[in-house]
């Protein structure tokens, strides 16, 4: 994984990138690496798989969610590039996959939040249920 700056050069490797540029909607090229014809087909299989499997809830809203704004393809590259962001950062850190983790991480950036008024120590105890270290400090 050091062969890549960032988790975009595996992204742009695969053919996993937009294909059209914002500006003056010039086309960015087309061409596929050489392992991206073998990568990118295997990442959309595994995409389409993931928002088929009733495990992962938030895969399958997100896939949805884009689906209605952008169309079926667009949404399948996404989640696409979320699986590959997703495996390129866990082989860089060696860590153990923990669904539950990234299940709050993403549904932390994706739920829309509510209104709702806690005490200081239902927000700790959410917080290190994520996984943080927080202490509450008297002032």
């Amino acid at each position: 994984m050091n062969t890549f700056i960032n988790d975009k050069h595996p992204c742009s490797w695969a053919g996993l990138t937009p294909r059209c540029n914002v500006s003056a909607k010039k086309k960015k090229s087309v061409r596929i690496t050489k392992a991206g014809i073998y990568i990118n087909p295997l990442l959309v299989q595994c995409a389409l798989c993931a928002i088929k499997d009733n495990s992962c809830p938030y895969i399958k809203a997100r896939y949805e969610s884009l689906k209605r704004r952008r169309g079926h393809k667009k949404a399948i590259i996404a989640i696409a590039r979320l699986l590959l962001t997703s495996s390129y950062h866990i082989l860089l850190t060696g860590d153990v996959f923990d669904y539950q983790r990234f299940e709050n991480l993403m549904y932390r950036n994706f739920k829309p939040h509510k209104n709702i008024q806690n005490t200081p120590e239902e927000m700790i105890s959410y917080l290190t249920n994520l996984g943080d270290n927080i202490t509450l400090q008297n002032t």
